[in-house]
């Protein structure tokens, strides 16, 4: 399946029944780090799982609660930022929409950086070569 970079964020949810309509809930997650804002409207993509759940078992036979992050600390990556944060930090974005923060970054510049911290819904990364 082919992924479009316009892709903001991913995440698994019921569909649930409102009377005479149907809703399906975003995280709260998803409007804290301000990937959707309330009162917007989007482009929405429902996706069936193959075993009818919203669930997928993990190569060690657990079940994650929601999808897992695309980065590892310490693993390198190279990013393009496309942002700058409410703190001054670059905003960069790889799979699925996941953002990666990364201090001292410049809108437009790539950069080879380290993941030093991984949280479920955001990754920071130092930069480690700026001439890339």
């Amino acid at each position: 399946m082919e992924i479009s970079d316009k892709l903001l964020c991913l995440f698994s949810a019921d569909v649930s029944d409102d009377g005479d309509r149907y809703v399906v809930e975003v995280p709260r997650r998803e409007i804290d780090t301000g990937t959707v804002e309330p009162g917007e409207t989007y482009r929405v993509a429902l996706i069936a799982s193959e075993t009818g759940t919203t669930e997928q078992e993990g190569s060690d036979g657990s079940v994650p609660s929601e999808p897992q992050p695309p980065v590892e600390t310490g693993e390198i990556r190279y990013v393009e930022i496309e942002d700058i944060g409410k703190q001054g930090d670059g905003i960069a974005r790889v799979e699925r929409g996941y953002v990666i923060i990364v201090p001292g970054a410049d809108v437009g510049e790539r950069v080879k950086i380290e993941v030093t911290e991984v949280k479920s819904n955001f990754a920071v990364g130092e930069i480690i070569d700026e001439d890339i």
